[in-house]
């Protein structure tokens, strides 16, 4: 996906760790991907002098080939960018079958190159924003810039403009949670591809917001922290609230859905599901979800009970236009029945959305199995 880097915070807090004991250590990075691969641009893996390993940057794929490179570079050598593909020999030899082309930049992570990774890594693991450039090409392959707090920090060690090219894409590509490689010319400007430069993004975990204090509130709140949301559970009855179950999956906030939603800063990469069951909690939250700027609003319901709310909404002044943002009944149509099912639905008709996809079975449709995630519009 070209978004939001998907490092565990596992793995982040073992990457600081093993840089705090001071150990001699490899890095590889998943910098570009042609056609299909298991994970995405900005995937790391550490290798020490032992050869111990934390992380992936192909599910398995090509992790034994990188040891051996990650010795290499350790013991002296240049930092390199790899190339596998299913045609390579070296490829099938290590066991890269998913059919696409992954390309991986290896480096030793020096003291300069152990202070930027740092910095970035103890932003993320706060959850603050935090962006990290890394040149791949030419004498200076390995210098890094950092984006930390909107503060730039670093140098790619070429030309000026390079820096200023770079220091721009950084803060526009971590607004939108964006990973990629970017081609520069030799002068910097941002039309080249002489010189390459990956810019990875450390997003704010994307928010999900629940209305109303129900079973399958709090199944759709577990899973939905497992696939990296923030999630708040709200209702303005404080004794539905008071369950552990609750507490124990999300946020909880005691509130009317209008009064929270004008305080809360919501995007493209948030979400709202409306779960009350009740007009006078219901049309608030909806109106309120559609004022935001989340980029999906949902809720929960039958047909019957849902064309029941449009009459409501379109006698409140919402627009026809604006009510057809509304996913309802919300989920894929996957026969679910109780709420982990139901959870299963909704969170796999979000994800279809982000990702523009058309949520067919794999048997049956053709293309990548793995896009590229984008911003949702």
């Amino acid at each position: 996906m070209s978004a939001e880097t998907n490092i565990s915070d596992l793995n982040r807090a073992t990457a600081r760790r093993w840089i705090a004991e001071g150990r001699e250590i490899a890095l590889a990075t998943l910098v570009d991907i042609e056609g299909s691969a298991p994970l995405d641009p900005g995937a790391m893996m550490l290798i020490d002098a032992d050869g111990n390993v934390e992380g992936s940057v192909t599910g398995g794929c090509v992790e034994g080939a990188l040891v051996a490179e990650a010795q290499l570079v350790l013991g002296g050598e240049s930092p390199r960018v790899r190339t596998y593909g299913i045609s390579d020999d070296q490829a099938v030899g290590v066991g890269l079958m998913c059919g696409g082309t992954v390309r991986v930049f290896v480096e030793r992570l020096d003291e300069p190159a152990t202070e930027a990774v740092d910095r970035v890594l103890a932003a993320a693991l706060e959850g603050r924003p935090a962006a990290l450039a890394t040149l791949l090409d030419g004498p200076s392959a390995g210098h890094r810039m950092t984006n930390v707090g909107s503060i730039t920090d670093g140098s790619m060690r070429t030309v000026e403009l390079l820096d200023h090219t770079v220091t721009r894409e950084m803060e526009g590509m971590l607004a939108q949670g964006i990973t990629q490689l970017r081609r520069y010319g030799s002068d910097g400007a941002a039309m080249g591809s002489d010189l390459r430069v990956h810019i990875q993004s450390f997003a704010e975990r994307p928010q999900m917001v629940i209305f109303g204090a129900i079973d399958f509130s709090v199944a759709v709140a577990a899973l939905a922290g497992a696939i990296g949301y923030r999630v708040t559970i709200v209702d303005a009855r404080e004794a539905f609230l008071r369950s552990p179950r609750f507490t124990d999956v999300a946020e909880v906030a005691v509130d009317w859905p209008d009064r929270f939603l004008e305080a809360r800063e919501l995007g493209a990469r948030d979400a709202v599901l409306v779960f009350t069951h009740d007009p006078k909690f219901d049309e608030p939250a909806l109106i309120g979800a559609l004022g935001s700027g989340a980029g999906y609003v949902g809720a929960l319901g039958s047909r019957r009970t849902h064309r029941q709310r449009v009459e409501r909404l379109l006698e409140a002044g919402v627009s026809e236009a604006e009510i057809a943002r509304i996913a309802a009944p919300c989920g894929l149509d996957i026969g679910a029945r109780t709420p982990a099912e139901t959870a299963v639905s909704v969170l796999a008709e979000v994800i279809t959305l982000q990702n523009a996809r058309s949520a067919e079975r794999l048997a049956e449709s053709q293309g990548p199995i793995h896009s590229h995630r984008v911003p949702v519009p």
